[in-house]
């Protein structure tokens, strides 16, 4: 096997694969990436059994083969060569030679044979959505997903599909995030359907889109999904396991409402938690009628107060949050001010940007 390609032609590539090779690896070949030389270019491959990302770059094939080498030691020697080098890489034997202008390296393979194929099947059906729409969905609600919670299936983020709707949730059962958009008449669907997608790969299919028109197609089974680029293909197993009724979590026809403009609330926020308790990180809320007071302490009797003017003409209420989980929603509403709906310290909040209803966030509350 023998190739030449450019430098600005396999960097982008290897870039949209490399995040998948973990550092660890159950399996040595697990560290490599795959390559396959095809007519006028080479194919680039990287998994960890579960995810999978296929790319392509141009090169000229001078002698065609298949291979398999260490992918950061790769990705790093591309990376470091001078902006428009030609790159040459040969295989001789259980070794390839890279070589550009006065550099050389000589790296270690495996067979490409060896190299596993993540195994999936679809036609449960196809999905086609314009880029900046699923990427919006998955920014909204991404950061509500789970971090290694023995609930499995919480440890991802819900895709469900339904008439003229497509609708994506996270939940780490103390926090949810919930968004939605209207599908076109050429995707057309009769049954709901639903797929947790792992959280690495919410994370790389993230990554990967881009907030044009351009449309990107999803194919899906009942244990896999494929979303399919123009030159890329990520494909990924589905999380095994039922998720939980999201609409029983998000309160309904609740007593109060408070308008809040989002700059000064996230000021005032920053502020508190600088004397919050590390561990639990939570701040207390009063809301009384035209005004929003925030305050926090600690074990080392420290505190702090703040206060933001809102438009509320309610009862005085208390409720207790996390610093953590009100910065991430503020960060993630595009408006400039912001409804806050409640009924009491101890029930859950609604969080929501009055220009964007499709677009929901709960919280739940903390005892401080």
């Amino acid at each position: 096997m023998q190739i030449e390609f450019e430098r600005e032609a396999i960097v982008p590539a290897l870039g949209m694969v490399v995040n998948v090779v973990e550092r660890r690896q159950t399996l040595p070949i697990l560290g490599n990436l795959l390559l396959q030389t095809q007519e006028d270019s080479v194919a680039i491959t990287a998994t960890d059994l579960e995810l999978q990302i296929a790319t392509r770059a141009d090169a000229h094939v001078i002698e065609p083969g298949a291979i398999t080498l260490p992918a950061r030691k790769f990705v790093d020697i591309c990376r470091t060569l001078p902006e428009q080098a030609k790159i040459k890489l040969q295989v001789d034997g259980d070794r390839v030679t890279v070589r550009s202008g006065r550099s050389r390296f000589v790296l270690s393979t495996l067979p490409a044979v060896e190299y596993p194929a993540l195994e999936s099947s679809f036609g449960e059906g196809t999905l086609k959505i314009e880029q900046g729409i699923l990427k919006r969905l998955l920014e909204k609600t991404a950061f509500s997903m789970a971090q290694q919670d023995v609930r499995y299936y919480l440890n991802g983020l819900l895709l469900e599909l339904s008439a003229g709707l497509i609708r994506v949730v996270a939940t780490d059962g103390h926090r949810l995030a919930k968004a939605e958009m209207a599908l076109d008449a050429l995707n057309e669907w009769t049954e709901t359907t639903q797929m947790i997608i792992p959280a690495k790969s919410v994370t790389e299919i993230k990554r990967l889109l881009s907030h044009s028109t351009e449309t990107v197609e999803m194919e899906f089974g009942s244990r896999a999904l494929a979303v399919r680029f123009i030159d890329t293909v990520l494909t990924t197993k589905l999380v095994d396991g039922r998720y939980p009724e999201y609409e029983r979590v998000i309160p309904k026809n609740l007593e109060y409402k408070a308008i809040v403009e989002r700059d000064p609330m996230r000021a005032a926020l920053q502020r508190t938690s600088i004397l919050s308790n590390e561990k639990y990180k939570g701040v207390r809320i009063t809301f009384t009628p035209g005004l929003m007071a925030l305050d926090s302490n600690n074990p080392e009797r420290e505190e702090a107060e703040d206060e933001v003017a809102i438009d509320y003409d309610g009862d005085p209420i208390t409720i207790g949050f996390n610093v953590s989980y009100l910065t991430d929603v503020l960060a993630t509403i595009d408006g400039a001010t912001f409804e806050v709906q409640f009924s009491d310290s101890n029930s859950s909040a609604l969080w929501q940007d009055p220009e964007t209803p499709q677009e929901v966030y709960v919280i739940m509350p903390m005892r401080l």
